[in-house]
């Protein structure tokens, strides 16, 4: 039997792929997975399709685990990119995840949540910066704010405790997964080329010179681990980055240097509507260098580029916390996006 007993929500998702793996690949731990669609290959772990938002199956299907120790929920409610999202049916599905394993398992020791910068309200404009875990709430609904109220509600006076983690953009090698910064660039500088065009700056120019921040998702995978089995971080919340700043100004010719491209200036255009039509032109790249064959649609979610590329003020969270308790590790941002790209390129998925 393994010390400990791993339960992760949204196991197959963005913020949870690497935890899984991590933990699968420590001889300390069990791991079971919640989701939607199971992979076909399960690498030591074991799937379990549950529909989060149905209290009854999860207390069916869940009841089953009862010497889980560790509950990891990086899991969401499905929303369109341009769409706010459903408040109460996020609070809906952490509650029916928390109370069906609680009831399950006398062994629960902690519940960690996978959050995000939207806790600081990013997307409402100029926002306090170098944000900080207890900066003031903003003003608007989300459902952050509803998970961490619950999860402290629900604590209080359990054996059991918990950890939030707050990365920013996640960036990561996601064949097949189109909301995806690094599959989107190298679609986007793609189609650049083949149509004769320099690599410019789809956004706007503010945001090429801000201040900005990523997190990979190996990076958030190794805090999340850390932060559920590291007594000082019970019941704390943690800005989780890569550690360092980056400009799209300064990233951005290191990136037309590897694709080949000759360097553009900032291009102001919504990526949603200018490249809606582009997918002969993907189908053309595909054969004509013997690219594995990807969809367009799985490439590149253009409303999420559009999200990311537009936004002219600097996004930066406060890491001091993660370091005064105990987690060091950093990853170079621009270095990162390279590494990644060249993780497609290699794989045949992208130029």
């Amino acid at each position: 039997m393994t010390p400990n007993r791993a339960v992760v929500a949204g196991a197959t998702g963005t913020a949870a792929t690497r935890l899984v793996e991590l933990l699968a690949g420590d001889g300390d731990w069990d791991v079971v997975g919640l989701c939607r669609v199971p992979p076909a290959s399960g690498g030591g772990v074991t799937y379990l399709t549950v529909d989060l938002a149905d209290a009854d199956d999860c207390r069916a299907k869940l009841s089953a685990l009862s010497d889980t120790t560790h509950l990891f929920y990086a899991a969401r409610a499905a929303h369109d990119e341009d769409a706010p999202e459903d408040v109460a049916a996020n609070l809906a599905m952490l509650r029916n995840t928390v109370e069906a394993i609680e009831a399950a398992a006398p062994t629960l020791r902690h519940v960690h949540l996978v959050h995000g910068t939207n806790y600081y309200g990013v997307g409402l404009g100029p926002y306090k910066t170098p944000a900080r875990e207890d900066d003031p709430r903003r003003d608007m609904p989300n459902f952050y704010y509803d998970q961490h109220d619950y999860i402290v509600e629900r604590q209080d006076g359990k054996a059991w405790s918990w950890s939030i983690a707050r990365p920013d953009v996640i960036a990561d090698f996601r064949p097949g997964r189109a909301r995806n910064m690094i599959s989107i660039i190298a679609t986007y500088a793609a189609v650049r080329q083949e149509m004769g065009l320099a690599f410019s700056f789809p956004g706007t120019a503010g945001n090429y010179a801000a201040l900005i921040e990523i997190t990979e998702a190996s990076i958030l995978a190794r805090a999340s681990k850390w932060m559920a089995t590291t007594e000082a971080c019970a019941n704390q919340a943690f800005n989780v980055t890569n550690g360092g700043t980056f400009r799209w100004c300064n990233l951005w010719p290191r990136m037309a240097e590897f694709f080949g491209m000759e360097l553009g200036p900032v291009e102001t255009v919504t990526l949603a509507q200018s490249m809606a039509d582009k997918g002969p032109v993907w189908e053309r790249i595909v054969a004509r260098h013997g690219l594995k064959p990807t969809p367009y649609r799985d490439m590149a979610l253009w409303e999420y580029g559009d999200t990311n590329f537009r936004r002219p003020y600097d996004m930066i969270s406060d890491t001091t916390k993660c370091r005064r308790f105990g987690f060091h590790d950093v990853i170079d941002s621009e270095d990162m996006f390279l590494r990644l790209l060249g993780g497609y390129r290699a794989a045949r998925l992208t130029l």
